[in-house]
């Protein structure tokens, strides 16, 4: 895994075989997106099935074909892999697949949950739980992180012709694509319009609020087990409150976390969980 990913931190703090397992995982989600991501809108579907095939060939004790699901086949019976957030993921994929918009945050929330607590919930079950409120957790915590990088990646995300953010949103602080595409135009300047702003602004409030909601569903019983995605979560939030700090200007650069700042996140946030606070 590189280094400059923000869950290679996380990952540190575990054993060998779970971390093994974990990028795995990771691996596999990161093929789904990427196939789909790289196709055109017909040939992306035809990912999506062959992907949906992979899924089930490896569930129903098949040999699956790509090299990640090969790799991630044998772990599913010696960590209770989840059939079903399997499914959730390529399903979410698939949401990326055609007009890329979401009419309310209901629709955007379904989204969160297939790409992102879905592999939650897959890296919970090598994590290890007692509680089953930890399943809450890993859902929440899913939404949390992304509802972060929608956040950050708003002008990538429409230079590609995709748009997050729940047009109800748009509507309600009167602001329109065009307006976005405007911002990301003439970055370096700052947020110019004071209605995108409060938009974004809108979005980091939800983001706060389902990492408050992940925090208030952490069952301390559980929390040493799952300081990996405690980690994680330090490091997005840390994202988060950047973008809060810029004044919401996500059009200028991509907000980042330095590596040494994310070592040091990584390392408070290790010492936390260890002393139970």
């Amino acid at each position: 895994m590189s280094r400059d990913t923000n869950f290679y931190y996380s990952f540190l703090v575990l054993p060998p075989e779970k971390r093994a397992a974990i990028i795995a995982v990771w691996d596999f989600c990161r093929a789904v997106d990427d196939a789909v991501d790289d196709a055109g809108e017909r040939d992306a579907t035809v990912e999506v099935e062959r992907w949906r095939r992979e899924v089930a060939v490896w569930f129903e004790g098949g040999l699956p074909e790509s090299p990640q699901a090969r790799v991630l086949a044998p772990l599913v019976r010696r960590f209770n892999l989840p059939r079903d957030a399997f499914d959730a993921l390529v399903n979410g994929v698939a949401m990326d697949v055609g007009s890329r918009r979401y009419e309310t945050f209901d629709d955007l929330y379904l989204y969160c949950t297939r790409v992102a607590s879905a592999v939650g919930l897959m890296c919970l079950e090598i994590f290890g739980y007692s509680d089953p409120k930890s399943r809450q957790y890993a859902t929440d915590l899913g939404v949390a992180l992304q509802l972060t990088n929608i956040l950050r990646d708003v002008p990538e995300d429409l230079a590609r012709g995709r748009v997050y953010i729940p047009q109800e949103d748009l509507r309600r602080f009167g602001c329109s694509e065009e307006d976005l595409a405007r911002e990301a135009a003439n970055a370096g300047h700052g947020v110019r319009s004071g209605a995108v702003k409060l938009l974004l602004q809108h979005q980091a409030v939800r983001a706060r609020e389902y990492y408050a909601r992940a925090a208030a569903a952490l069952p301390p019983s559980d929390a040493r087990r799952l300081a990996a995605a405690e980690i994680m979560g330090a490091i997005y939030f840390a994202i988060l409150k950047r973008i809060e700090a810029a004044d919401y200007d996500v059009f200028s650069k991509v907000i980042r976390i330095p590596r040494p700042r994310r070592a040091l996140i990584a390392l408070g946030t290790w010492a936390r969980v260890l002393a139970g606070a």
